[in-house]
């Protein structure tokens, strides 16, 4: 299945997260989408609920079923907790480090900037939004790209940068540590459940 591109707000209600990070999305309509959405009250089977964690996580960072099944096989292969290791190569994707520094507003726009050929990795350009930032690395925009009006706008609403990142506004620089702790990433995921999933 490829990568969703349709509206993103039907996305978020049908998840029940706000995939924007801005929840807005559920404000107005904190239920599914469809004409018995405020009405549906069905309980969950045990896989739907780990399908439905599994989703949430996959539409976060706008991949696409391939790339996540196979990010979740490269995390068991490493030492630690399957899931906190999945999701911490998650969060090392390129995209989501670009919106972490706050140079984009939402995950969306910061993979529109990567593939746009906007962001520098140790001086060298690199233009794949799923490209594995290591630790030390450093992310820079080129120099044409620094004045754009989104990163601009962005760099001003944005009031926190995670401590796994080092950011230096005057440089225009943005070092990535290491690899995130899970007190860092998303809280309302049950890692455990897409664990489970993938393990049936």
């Amino acid at each position: 299945m490829s990568r969703y591109t349709g509206p993103s707000w039907k996305l978020s209600r049908r998840v029940g997260l706000s995939l924007s990070g801005t929840g807005k999305e559920l404000a107005k309509r904190p239920f599914v989408p469809g004409q018995h959405g405020p009405t549906q009250r069905k309980k969950m089977s045990e896989y739907g609920l780990q399908l439905n964690e599994k989703q949430k996580l996959r539409h976060m960072f706008g991949v696409s079923e391939k790339q996540f099944k196979n990010t979740f096989v490269k995390s068991g292969k490493m030492s630690g907790k399957h899931g906190e290791n999945f999701m911490a190569l998650l969060e090392s994707r390129l995209d989501n480090v670009v919106y972490r520094l706050g140079l984009a507003r939402t995950r969306r726009q910061a993979r529109q900037i990567v593939n746009h050929g906007h962001v520098m990795v140790d001086g060298r350009r690199v233009d794949i939004p799923s490209y594995q930032v290591s630790a030390g690395q450093t992310i820079t925009l080129r120099e044409k790209s620094a004045n754009l009006a989104i990163v601009k706008e962005a760099l001003e609403a944005n009031l926190f940068v995670p401590e796994f990142l080092t950011w230096d506004a005057n440089k225009m620089t943005g070092t990535f540590n290491r690899l995130p702790e899970r007190s860092e990433m998303a809280q309302e995921i049950e890692e455990s459940l897409i664990v489970e999933f993938y393990s049936r």
